[in-house]
């Protein structure tokens, strides 16, 4: 499973110019018009993607705009598509006009898509986009072109914060790599015992941001002369850490590492070959989006 949703996450072909160029938009039918821009409603359990579950991304049928991976898709029993989560900035929440229910419409094209519930309990996010089929189209894995980076530079809440801001970073997800014990808890991590680092999974396009960019920036928002800890947190999950996925990324890695050398830093970052990601519990998720804080031990030092 978790290569299948790395593969997923590794991104949409469409550009962003493309998107935004309404000479692109699809002409709609009768039908598609219905809903999608007089805010109609099919008929439930008829559309295409209901019980749909393929591998890939749901985009916007008019203007192309990415708006789910299918990994955020789930069986409510509604009749309608259900997903618990969206690609971020891909879907805007505007109040119903019947005062009661949120609707959710495309970012770029402002579609109809459908409505948005809260408190329904059917998945841990607790949140259900009720999505019309019509109103979507669907791309499979096999197309997906955007690329995968795994870094680890202290607490991942910290890291997390600094990477979000970048534009091309198109997801970003904390968890625990580097280690073997399957599946660990935040409580197994901070034991030391597992073997894992906090790190962090980003997803970027290299249309707009390369590797060599974010290798830079990591080794610029942290102290990576620090063994073992970070500010003030201490113990080998806390560890600097590349962990790359191919001899391309290692190269990379490996230049910024000399480079940092030969200018006196005394580097501890580690580059190791990419164990799983483990993604982390629900609540260490956008955790300084959350609780409105900031980072303890991560900001920028130019380097390079």
């Amino acid at each position: 499973m978790k290569i299948i949703f790395i593969l997923i996450m590794m991104g949409v072909v469409l550009m962003a110019s493309d998107i935004k160029n309404k000479s692109n938009w699809k002409k709609l039918t009768s039908e598609e018009e219905r809903v999608i821009i007089k805010k109609g409603t099919e008929y439930p359990f008829t559309g295409e993607y209901e019980n749909h579950f393929q591998k890939g991304v749901y985009k916007c049928k008019q203007c192309g705009n990415p708006l789910y991976l299918s990994d955020s898709k789930f069986h409510s029993g509604c009749g309608w598509p259900s997903f618990d989560d969206e690609i971020e900035g891909a879907v805007l929440r505007i109040p119903d006009q019947d005062g009661h229910r949120t609707e959710i419409v495309c970012s770029n094209c402002k579609g109809h898509l459908g409505h948005v519930f809260t408190g329904e309990g059917f998945t841990e996010k607790d949140i259900r986009h009720c999505v019309n089929s019509i109103s979507m189209t669907f791309e499979p894995v096999k197309n997906f072109q955007y690329e995968k980076a795994i870094f680890a530079s202290g607490c991942f809440w910290g890291t997390e914060f600094m990477f979000k801001k970048l534009k091309g970073v198109v997801e970003t997800a904390v968890g625990y790599s580097g280690g073997d014990t399957e599946n660990p808890t935040y409580k197994q991590v901070c034991t030391g015992e597992t073997g894992h680092a906090e790190a962090i999974e980003i997803v970027f396009d290299p249309s707009v941001i390369s590797y060599d960019e974010l290798v830079k920036y990591f080794f610029e928002t942290h102290n990576p002369e620090h063994i073992d800890r970070q500010g003030p947190d201490i113990g080998e999950q806390y560890r600097s850490v590349i962990f790359y996925f191919d001899d391309k990324q290692k190269r990379i890695a490996e230049k910024y590492v000399s480079e940092l050398t030969n200018k006196g830093y005394k580097v501890a970052t580690k580059l190791e070959k990419n164990k799983p990601f483990w993604k982390a519990e629900e609540y260490h998720q956008d955790y300084y989006e959350k609780t409105g804080g900031a980072p303890y031990c991560h900001s920028f030092t130019k380097r390079f």
